[in-house]
């Protein structure tokens, strides 16, 4: 595999730092989560299996070992140092002073391992006026543009996924894939660092670029697009579809299509910019196609006619569609305690050579301290004078 040999200590929380190591563990990385004796807390959201594991917890912690430790104790410290001086890899999505006391910051750590390399999110970075503070997704989505323009005026809309978290996560493991590579060359670690702002920013530069040069305030303007037409949700006769119409040939073949090739010609449709300016137009043209369809129909015209559309889909249908099992996207695994397998979907990619390991399920708390420690030298006795005093 290709992290064969890389081994990754993971004390991240939630999604941004447990999702970037699973992406290694996928990849054959050795990935070990540290948390809490009794378990950290993003174990236990929304609550799917008998020991109270969630379903984010069962998709976030795929493939790897689990170690309960205490690590702000003396012994516990001690066992991270050992841990720290075989491993490659630390991931910590926490406030910087949070890592200091720690002792997970990058100064502490390279003192042991010159070679480890420490990635490592926050919400806001470890410089600044709001350094210091906590966050969530919702905070990177509101402060990059992005709440602001969705929904209406008068009632703006987060977006239930954490896009931001993921892609903070995504970053992250790039971030930690550049430094194993430079590492090849120097021999030294480095901090790998993100931030939920900076990832929304990054995500919506477009759009303060528009600003900072058109000196264009856009408003929100429900599900229609500012930039294209007709870019909107459109109710069916039983359901919900959407359409991102973007170019001027997608727009002439939408425009045969619903019976209205007038509009190809017209100056008012002229481009995408002008075509989102005036889309409260075309989206009712498009209502209007659509009301007398099924959702069936409209997808199968639309597709046939090579425009991008797609039905809107509650979750519980969303695995359920032919297109996900013939792309192999889910994998089947099974945690203590569910009342079926979890469709679990790991890494969304495929190398042509190299293939993601077996899918092993997320672990319990402390499912592996044993083995780990004895690894790093604790014999049984070691181990029982540790758990008896509940350092794990």
């Amino acid at each position: 595999m290709p992290l064969t040999g890389i081994r990754v200590l993971d004390f991240g929380r939630y999604i941004a730092g447990p999702y970037c190591a699973a992406l290694l563990a996928d990849y054959g990385a050795d990935v070990i989560r540290i948390e809490a004796p009794g378990g950290n807390d993003d174990r236990y959201t929304v609550p799917v299996a008998g020991d109270g594991s969630g379903a984010m917890f069962l998709q976030m912690n795929r493939n790897k070992r689990c170690l309960a430790l205490k690590p702000g104790t003396p012994e516990g410290r001690e066992i991270v140092k050992r841990l720290v001086e075989t491993s490659d890899v630390v991931i910590a999505n926490l406030p910087h002073d949070a890592l200091v006391k720690l002792g997970l910051d990058h100064d502490s750590l390279s003192a042991i391992n010159p070679r480890i390399i420490l990635a490592t999110a926050s919400a806001f970075g470890a410089e600044g006026p709001l350094a210091g503070r906590v966050g969530f997704d919702a905070v990177g989505q509101a402060m990059s543009g992005a709440v602001h323009l969705t929904g209406t005026p008068d009632q703006p809309y987060r977006a239930q996924v954490n896009y931001v978290d993921f892609a903070t996560a995504l970053h992250l493991a790039f971030g930690v894939m550049l430094a194993l590579r430079e590492r090849e060359a120097s021999g030294k670690g480095q901090c790998v660092s993100g931030s939920l702002l900076g990832t929304a920013l990054a995500m919506s530069n477009a759009l303060t670029i528009d600003h900072a040069l058109n000196g264009i305030e856009r408003q929100p303007m429900g599900n229609r697009g500012f930039s294209s037409g007709p870019t909107d949700l459109f109710r069916t006769r039983d359901g919900w579809i959407v359409t991102q119409i973007v170019g001027n040939g997608i727009f002439a073949r939408w425009a045969a299509l619903v019976g209205r090739p007038d509009l190809i010609d017209d100056a008012l449709y002229a481009s995408d910019i002008l075509r989102g300016d005036n889309g409260e137009e075309l989206s009712a043209i498009m209502q209007q196609w659509c009301a007398a369809r099924s959702n069936a129909e409209v997808i199968a015209e639309l597709g046939a006619g090579r425009v991008p559309c797609a039905p809107v889909l509650r979750p519980s249908e969303a695995l359920a569609q032919p297109q996900v099992a013939v792309m192999g996207l889910i994998e089947p695994i099974t945690y203590p305690g569910t009342s079926a397998e979890a469709p679990v979907i790991r890494a969304p990619i495929r190398l042509s050579r190299s293939e993601k390991v077996e899918a092993v399920r997320a672990p319990q708390v402390g499912e592996h301290s044993d083995a780990i420690l004895t690894s790093l030298g604790y014999d049984a006795e070691a181990i029982s004078a540790l758990r008896a005093n509940r350092i794990i």
